[in-house]
């Protein structure tokens, strides 16, 4: 049977009575999250099942629609954060603002749906000391850029260089920054020089490749890195602050802290609401995420 549990701001969610999750993608072999939802789900005495599935774009409403009564929700990584949030009946604030959807919670009056990459980011460079920065810089434009510029919203940023190979792949973010009080500006990696920033949140795919001289201007000045990237060593812009003698950190933290609020919005049905003893389980997850690197 379905329960009725405390979700956001106190209100009455109605939850499934499923006990399966799994995370989606394409490629998804490299995926982490079922070491840190069982990891989770262990301290929280839930008897649940995570797994990980392939599937890609076209494939996913056919996948969708299958599931049953036994199932609870999904993690959803590329390239289904799109059509995730087009099968969304309901969206979060974030989701809403990016676009993309990476959590689904299943139920009765269909798919509830939660960017919680948007969390993730916030709360990883919270953990490293980063809050309030006055400027900041995004690398890259693509769906993961739309979720770091909300992130730095969030965290009070008023202005932000997008640092992008195609100035017109920066166009909807400037349009989204004015919606969010944020100015944009759109910078080329030709530049040769970039503005000093608090904070650099890289977007860019582990293999990207981005010439010596070119990283070695994003580090001077750059603030602290987050590289959203994880389980690709260093990468070149990475190895950039470190050799400019700077601080960075790869995705992992952010990959635990969304996983975190992920735990929320399938317990509860939403981010709001803090796990019960949410310290142990963060703690656990981390624990699983270091024994797994």
């Amino acid at each position: 049977m379905a329960g009725v549990v405390l979700g956001e701001s106190g209100r009455r969610v109605l939850i499934p009575a499923g006990t399966r999750l799994a995370v989606w993608g394409d490629p998804i072999a490299h995926s982490r999250s079922p070491q840190l939802h069982a990891a989770a789900y262990a301290v929280l005495g839930l008897d649940w099942t995570y797994e990980r599935r392939r599937v890609d774009v076209i494939r996913f409403p056919e996948a969708l629609a299958s599931l049953d009564a036994s199932w609870r929700g999904l993690s959803l990584t590329m390239p289904l954060k799109g059509v995730a949030h087009a099968a969304a009946r309901a969206l979060d604030r974030r989701a809403e603002l990016t676009g993309a959807v990476n959590t689904l919670v299943l139920g009765a009056d269909g798919p509830r749906g939660f960017n919680t990459d948007v969390g993730g980011i916030v709360r990883a460079l919270a953990e490293e000391g980063v809050v309030d920065p006055p400027r900041a810089r995004i690398v890259g434009a693509g769906a993961t850029a739309t979720s770091a510029l909300v992130a730095l919203s969030e965290l009070g940023v008023s202005e932000v260089d997008v640092v992008a190979r195609r100035p017109e792949a920066v166009e909807p973010l400037t349009a989204l920054g004015a919606a969010l009080g944020i100015a944009v500006s759109a910078t080329s990696f030709d530049a040769g020089t970039f503005r000093a920033v608090a904070v650099t949140i890289a977007t860019l795919p582990g293999d990207a490749r981005i010439p010596d001289a070119v990283a070695a201007a994003l580090a001077a000045d750059g603030g602290f890195l987050l590289d959203v990237v994880y389980g690709h060593g260093p990468t070149t812009l990475s190895a950039a602050w470190d050799h400019a003698g700077g601080r960075s950190t790869s995705g992992l933290g952010m990959l635990l802290h969304q996983a975190v609020l992920q735990v929320r919005a399938f317990t509860t049905g939403g981010v709001a609401d803090a796990l019960p003893d949410e310290p142990a389980v963060l703690a656990a997850m981390r624990r699983a995420l270091e024994s797994d690197a």
